[in-house]
């Protein structure tokens, strides 16, 4: 089945496993479903790529010559690596598979695993991912036409998301109707807003509260 997800195409799936003939296979599997691959044969080699393709998810075995999957996974996350991990596991590996899922890892997968079961769970990983990435590219959007605005915009804005009228934001500062209005044109203008109300959904959306 070919994926139909336009965005794939710019993730890279890191798979990381001892066994050569698991990493070829899960390699093939994932290029037959237009993903990019990027084999390692050990935790170590993962860690020595940092930082990692910002687009990506990682297929981490928990058993591992040298480093385990559980221990790589520990110094990924201590080195701020945000890129979802979804281990494969052996049946006695699950409770800590579990365990590791309390702690952040996004899924893991029993050997033997069915291929479809594995590249869902990678797509849906990377979809995630994908979404997240665009939140803070848009929070960071905000937060910069924010930056753009005059001292007196940002108190008119204040006292606009609290609801003020154009009036009772000139008595509060001690302004005119007109002046405000004007500030009001520019601070809609920087922020790329059509209304207030759109203005207001826009921050509420992003958690962004204005200080």
């Amino acid at each position: 089945m070919i994926t139909a997800k336009p965005f794939l195409k710019d993730a890279a799936v890191y798979l990381v496993d001892d066994d050569p003939a698991i990493r070829d296979s899960l390699a093939f599997l994932l290029m037959s479903r237009q993903m990019r691959a990027i084999p390692l044969e050990s935790g170590e080699a993962l860690l020595a790529a940092l930082p990692l393709e910002p687009f990506s998810c990682i297929i981490l075995d928990m058993r591992m010559g040298g480093l385990s999957g559980l221990e790589t996974f520990n110094r990924l996350k201590a080195a701020g690596c945000e890129a979802p991990v979804v281990f494969l596991t052996g049946h006695g590996d699950v409770p800590v598979a579990v365990e590791a899922l309390k702690t952040g890892a996004a899924d893991f997968i029993e050997k033997p695993f069915n291929d479809n079961q594995l590249v869902n769970t990678v797509i849906a990983c990377l979809e995630k991912r994908f979404g997240k990435m665009a939140e803070s590219r848009q929070r960071a959007i905000i937060e910069q036409q924010l930056q753009q605005l005059s001292t007196r915009e940002l108190d008119v804005l204040k006292l606009l998301m609290a609801g003020m009228l154009n009036k009772q934001i000139a008595d509060a500062l001690s302004i005119s109707m007109r002046t405000v209005e004007v500030h009001r044109a520019r601070i809609l203008a920087k922020m790329q807003a059509r209304n207030a109300v759109e203005l207001a959904a826009n921050l509420a959306s992003h958690g962004i509260e204005l200080a």
